[in-house]
């Protein structure tokens, strides 16, 4: 006879993957991936999951929602910078935007991204998403400080999200922004606050784009000056 607890944990699993389903479906119609992509990003989902009763790599109320709160989220950039290649991520937590991004930038020939990630934990769930799903993907499990101190090549793009109020943020990319390079950086609602703290310190050019998955915006500088 089947114990309470095993018949609970089996309700639960189904309504986890029944969300997922829902929120796959809503995600896609966001965001535009090929076949081969979208196989990529349903084994991404999948590991996170996995590892995800391991260690925390995303708020776990986060999860039944996963595919709009993170992989959409994450591959609304792309459009931002066509034919960009060389990335830089900075502070890649549990992947996101990086992970989503190779996953479609390993059909782009010559692209690769760089995850930034001090922490061992998670930068070991990364290394273990970019050989398993054969991503462009290089992780370096240091400091972002010490990562931007001998990182000689022009990125196209230097990205975060989540990582440090914007003037904090600045102050890790700014070595990597380099002429030609662009920076895209996830923000909340308060990136209006956290800009008029930044520009006490930065010369910036900037615009914002508003996100596609959310009320948060797209904080995109093309310069940026130390005061």
């Amino acid at each position: 006879m089947r114990r309470p607890a095993a018949r609970t944990g089996i309700a639960a699993a189904r309504a986890m993957d029944s969300a997922l389903e829902a929120d796959r479906a809503r995600a896609l119609r966001l965001i535009h991936v090929s076949r081969e992509t979208e196989q990529r990003l349903d084994s991404l989902v999948a590991l996170l999951i996995h590892w995800q009763n391991r260690i925390n790599l995303v708020a776990p109320a986060t999860l039944p929602d996963a595919w709009t709160r993170h992989i959409a989220d994450s591959l609304q950039l792309l459009p931002l910078v066509e034919g960009a290649k060389l990335w830089v991520d900075l502070g890649s937590g549990g992947g996101f935007p990086a992970l989503p991004l190779a996953c479609a930038l390993a059909e782009r020939p010559g692209a690769r991204i760089h995850l930034v990630e001090s922490n061992h934990k998670k930068a070991a769930f990364l290394r273990e998403a970019a050989r398993t799903l054969a991503l462009p993907a290089s992780v370096h499990a240091e400091r972002i400080e010490d990562f931007a101190a001998r990182f000689a090549p022009v990125a196209d793009v230097v990205s975060a999200r989540a990582l440090a109020p914007l003037s904090k943020l600045l102050t890790y990319a700014a070595p990597l922004l380099k002429t030609g390079t662009t920076g895209l950086f996830l923000k909340g609602q308060d990136v209006d606050a956290e800009l008029t703290e930044a520009a006490k310190y930065w010369t910036i050019d900037y615009e914002l784009a508003p996100s596609k998955t959310g009320s948060g915006q797209i904080f995109i500088v093309h310069r940026l000056a130390k005061k």
